[in-house]
């Protein structure tokens, strides 16, 4: 009795051994299962979103060809994107839309990148908030040479004869304005652009009291470019100069104040031997 006892505990421990081992082998580890359902989570609140199916040049007008849906994390949707092909092509009453700027291919499609229907890139569209869209008439000299393109950052000098009916001639050169954004040179305002050009006019990106300024130094003189290199944001010290009444015999003379101010140039017949520099309120 005692040994068929023995045996029967024998086997139940046999049994629920084998159980363990089976249930360990045959049935998913729960851990496991919960960690991949982690990993896929996000796509559960994926969202569609318009991208770019290749390059999209500055100026090109857009058709379904240009356009591809994709899903996204809903968290990584940029805001304002379009959720249909349909909906870009039908930004403004159904015309189709035009690119403002360069948009890479897979790079989503945004409202601001895009014009409205039969419009051609606008510079408007390129403006910093309170600033304003100026243009200047340029030569091949002034404007440097056509090596001045959009996105280039520059000064704009101005030129004035201050005798223009007298015997002898006296010229200033001052800094109107410094480290405004060119955006655009004649009628091309494509950022991306590489080519020089021979411009004729040059508009500017400036502030409302800058344009001003301008308008009266394009009455008072003549204005030319000076680019700036790559990344230079530095505003030179600007100060005034006032040379004296032109009395030395034929020579030249040259006063300036410093970096950014205003120099003037006396040549001829009793020239000006004395000048004096103040800085500008």
């Amino acid at each position: 009795m005692r040994l068929v006892t023995i045996g029967s505990l024998g086997a139940s421990v046999a049994l629920g051994l084998g159980a363990i081992i089976v249930a360990r082998v045959a049935l998913p580890d729960t851990g496991k299962v919960q960690a991949a359902q982690v990993v896929v989570s996000p796509m559960a609140n994926a969202v569609s979103v318009v991208v770019a199916a290749r390059d999209i040049a500055y100026g090109e007008r857009l058709d379904a060809g240009h356009l591809k849906l994709i899903r996204v994390p809903k968290d990584a949707a940029p805001a304002n994107a379009f959720a249909s092909v349909a909906q870009v092509l039908a930004q403004d009453h159904g015309g189709a839309p035009v690119a403002l700027t360069l948009i890479a291919a897979r790079e989503p499609l945004l409202p601001a990148k895009l014009s409205g229907p039969g419009a051609r890139p606008s510079v408007a569209a390129e403006l910093e908030p309170g600033m304003r869209a100026y243009a200047i008439g340029v030569n091949d000299i002034s404007g440097v040479g056509g090596h001045a393109l959009p996105g280039d950052r520059v000064d704009v000098v101005m030129m004035r004869n201050m005798t223009p009916e007298g015997p002898h001639k006296m010229l200033t050169s001052q800094l109107v304005v410094q480290n405004v954004r060119v955006l655009g040179v004649d009628l091309n305002a494509d950022p991306t652009s590489t080519k020089a050009e021979k411009p004729s006019t040059t508009t500017l990106e400036v502030s409302v009291k800058d344009a001003q300024k301008l308008a009266i130094a394009a009455e008072l003189g003549s204005l030319s470019l000076a680019l700036r290199p790559l990344g230079a944001s530095d505003v030179e010290p600007v100060a005034e100069v006032a040379s004296a009444t032109p009395r030395a015999p034929r020579r030249a003379r040259a006063s300036g104040a410093p970096s950014g101010g205003r120099i003037t140039i006396v040549e001829g017949e009793n020239s000006a031997p004395a000048a004096s520099a103040k800085p500008a309120a």
